[in-house]
C-alpha cells in the first residue's frame, strides 16, 4: 500500500468517525450528508496544517524573545510598540491564543456551491457548520496533542492589524481572531523599543545640558559684571587718588573758609582743578581720619596728589595770600655751614621727588655766605645778632658759621640766595630775642654764646645733658681750665658731621696748632663750629649749677659720665672707653 493510499484511509476513517458522531447526534446517517460534509473537513484539515504552522512560527519567535535580556516585561506579557505609521498592537495572553486557535478552526460558513435538496438539507448544513462540526473539532486528538504543547510556552504575543484587503476580509469572517506578528516584526520592534528609550534618554540629557548651560551662562555673566563692576570701580578710585597733572608746575591760591566742612573743601577743590573728584575726597578724609583741616589761604599745585593735598590743608594756611612756594628747605640741628650750603640744594617738600634739586647750588651758597658787602647789608639789618660777630683776620672758616638758625625754610620762583640766608638770620634773630638781656647781664656776648652752645650742641644729645655739659665748661672756663672738646677738634679737621667711631674719637690729635684746639688754647674758639639748636642755646645760657669739672661722652651711644675729679674722671673713661676699646680690639683679632 503506497503512502498516499494509507493517509486516504486515514482520511476517510477521520470523516466517517465525524459521520458517525453526526449520525448519533441527529439520530441518522444520512449519506448525502456525509459527502456534504466533506469538502467542509477538507477544510478543516487545512486549518490544522496552519495551525501547525502557526505553532511553529510561534515557537520560534519564543525563542529570539527568550534570548532578549534587555526587555523587562511582566511575566506572562510581551509588549512591542508598533511601527510609526500603523495601528497600535494588541496584547494577547495564552487563554487569547488559545482560544483564536480554536475559533480559526471553526467554519463559519458553507462554501455557496454546495447544492441540497432543500431547506431541510440547508438546516442540516448550516446545523453542522454550527455545531457538529465544532464538536467534533474540539474532541479532535489531532488538536490536543498540537495546542498543548503551545499553551504550556507561549506567554504573549502580539498581532499587528492588517492593511490588506484579504485580511479586512478575513477580520470579517473572524471577527475575533486576532492578528499575529513575525520574528522580523518583533525583532524590529525590540528595535524600535531600544531606539526609543535611547532618543528618550537623549532628549532628557539634552535638556538637562541645555538648563545647566543657561544656570551656568546667567552664573557667569554675573562674575563677569560683578568683576568689570569691581575693576572699573578700583580704577575709577585709584585715579581720583592721583594727581590732576604730574607734570603742572602750576601753582593756585586756594581760600578755605572757617568751618568747611569735608564735603565743602572737596567741592572747592574739585572746583580749583586740584582734585579730580569731591566724592572720594569727602571719602578718603573719612577713611583716613583727616579730619582736622585749617582755614586760611593755601598754594597747591595740580601736581600734588589727593593725600598731599589733605595733609598740607592740616598745617593750617596764611591770612593773607602769599606768593606760591616752590619747595622747602630744611636745615637740621648742628650742620656746619659747608652743610647747609648742601643742604639748600635739596628739596625736602613732601610733594617732591626723592634727591628733587632746587635752584639753588651750594657753590653759590657759600660764596654769598663770604660776601662782606652781604655780611654788612645783614649786620646792618639785625644788630643785636651780628654786633659781636667775629672778624675775618679772627682765623673763622666763615663769619656767618653758627648764625643760621636751623629748621626749614621755604622758597618760591623768585627767591635768592641772598634772600634764603636773610631768612636764616632772621630766624636766629627771632630765637635770641627773648635772651639778648640775659646774655648781657651775664657779661657774655652773642658769639660767646653760640660759639659754646655749639659745642654743648655735638656732644650732648638730650636737655638735661646739655645743661650739665654746659656747666662744665663754664666752671673750667672760671678755673682758666682749657675745655678740651673734641668737637672743636674735629671741626678744625674738616670731620665735623661725619661718623666717628669711639677708637677714633679717643685718638685724636691734640696737638693740632689751629685756633680751634682748645686742649692748648684756654678759652673759646673765634666762633661757632655749627649751627646749634634752640635747646642747646637755652642750655648755654641757663645751665646746670655743678661742680663738675670733667665728663666723657660715647660717641657711638650718646651716653655723658661725669666728675668732680681728675681720679673719678680717668675710672669713667676706663669704664666706658678703654674697656670697650679693649674688647673691640679682641674681637676683630
Amino acid at each position: 500500500m503506497t503512502e498516499n493510499s494509507q493517509d486516504n484511509e486515514k482520511t476517510l476513517s477521520f470523516k466517517e468517525k465525524i459521520l458517525n458522531e453526526l449520525a448519533a447526534a441527529n439520530g441518522t446517517q444520512n449519506h448525502s450528508v456525509q459527502e456534504e460534509a466533506q469538502p467542509l473537513l477538507g477544510k478543516e484539515m487545512e486549518l490544522a496544517e496552519s495551525l501547525e504552522s502557526l505553532v511553529s512560527a510561534v515557537e520560534k519567535s519564543h525563542e529570539v524573545l527568550e534570548k532578549d535580556t534587555s526587555v523587562e516585561e511582566e511575566p506572562n506579557k510581551i509588549k512591542v510598540e508598533e511601527p510609526m505609521g500603523q495601528s497600535e498592537p494588541t496584547v494577547h495572553t495564552q487563554a487569547d491564543v488559545l482560544e483564536n486557535i480554536v475559533r480559526n478552526s471553526t467554519i463559519s460558513e458553507v462554501p455557496s456551491n454546495v447544492d441540497g435538496p432543500g431547506q431541510a438539507d440547508v438546516a442540516k448544513k448550516e446545523s453542522i457548520e454550527s455545531g457538529e462540526v465544532q464538536t467534533s473539532v474540539a474532541h479532535s486528538e489531532a488538536y490536543q496533542e498540537k495546542v498543548a504543547p503551545v499553551a504550556g510556552e507561549i506567554k504573549e504575543t502580539v498581532l499587528p492589524d492588517s492593511n490588506t484587503t484579504d485580511e479586512r476580509e478575513a477580520k470579517k469572517d473572524f471577527s475575533t481572531a486576532e492578528p499575529t506578528l513575525s520574528r522580523r516584526d518583533v525583532a524590529h520592534g525590540k528595535k524600535r523599543s531600544r531606539a526609543d528609550r535611547t532618543n528618550s534618554s537623549k532628549k532628557k540629557k539634552r535638556k538637562n545640558g541645555l538648563a545647566n548651560r543657561i544656570v551656568m551662562t546667567v552664573l557667569v555673566l554675573f562674575l563677569l559684571g560683578l568683576g568689570i563692576t569691581g575693576f572699573v570701580g578700583y580704577n575709577y578710585v585709584s585715579s581720583a587718588l592721583k594727581p590732576v597733572d604730574a607734570k603742572s608746575t602750576e601753582y593756585v591760591t586756594v581760600e578755605i573758609p572757617a568751618g568747611s566742612s569735608t564735603k565743602q573743601i572737596g567741592e572747592i577743590l574739585e572746583k580749583k582743578g586740584l582734585i579730580k573728584n569731591a566724592q572720594v575726597f569727602n571719602l578718603y578724609s573719612k577713611i583716613r581720619s583727616y579730619g582736622n583741616f585749617q582755614s586760611g589761604y593755601y598754594n597747591l599745585q595740580k601736581s600734588m596728589d589727593l593725600d598731599t593735598i589733605a595733609k598740607q590743608l592740616q598745617e593750617g594756611g596764611t591770612d593773607t595770600p602769599q606768593p606760591p612756594v616752590l619747595g622747602k628747605i630744611t636745615i637740621p640741628e648742628g650742620y656746619t655751614l659747608e652743610q647747609i650750603a648742601e643742604a639748600t640744594t635739596v628739596n625736602a617738600a613732601k610733594t617732591a621727588n626723592k634727591n628733587t634739586k632746587t635752584p639753588f647750588s651750594k657753590e653759590d651758597f657759600l660764596n654769598k655766605a663770604q660776601d662782606e658787602d652781604f655780611i654788612a647789608k645783614m649786620a646792618a639789618k639785625y644788630p643785636q645778632l651780628l654786633a659781636t660777630l667775629p672778624s675775618k683776620d679772627s682765623g673763622v672758616k666763615y663769619r656767618l658759621e653758627g648764625y643760621l638758625f636751623p629748621a626749614t625754610y621755604d622758597y618760591g620762583k623768585e627767591t635768592t640766595v641772598e634772600e634764603l640766608i636773610d631768612q636764616m638770620l632772621a630766624a636766629m634773630n627771632t630765637n635770641l630775642s627773648q635772651y639778648y638781656s640775659t646774655i648781657e647781664s651775664k657779661n657774655l656776648t652773642v658769639n660767646d654764646v653760640l660759639t659754646l652752645a655749639s659745642l654743648v650742641e655735638k656732644e650732648g644729645s638730650t636737655d638735661q645733658d646739655r645743661k650739665d655739659i654746659a656747666s662744665v665748661f663754664y666752671n673750667r672756663l672760671n678755673q682758666a681750665m682749657p675745655l678740651q672738646s673734641n668737637i672743636a677738634l674735629l671741626y678744625a679737621q674738616g670731620k665735623l658731621g661725619q661718623k666717628t667711631t669711639l677708637k677714633e674719637d679717643a685718638e685724636i690729635d691734640t696737638n693740632l696748632d689751629s685756633p680751634y684746639n682748645v686742649y692748648k688754647k684756654q678759652g673759646l674758639m673765634p666762633g661757632p663750629v655749627d649751627s646749634p639748636s634752640l635747646s642747646a642755646i637755652e642750655a648755654t645760657i641757663i645751665p646746670s649749677k655743678t661742680e663738675y669739672l670733667y665728663f666723657v661722652a660715647n660717641v657711638e651711644t650718646g651716653a655723658v659720665y661725669f666728675a668732680n675729679t681728675y681720679e673719678e674722671h680717668a675710672k669713667n673713661v676706663e669704664e666706658h672707653v678703654n674697656s670697650k676699646l679693649n674688647q673691640s680690639g679682641e674681637s676683630s683679632n
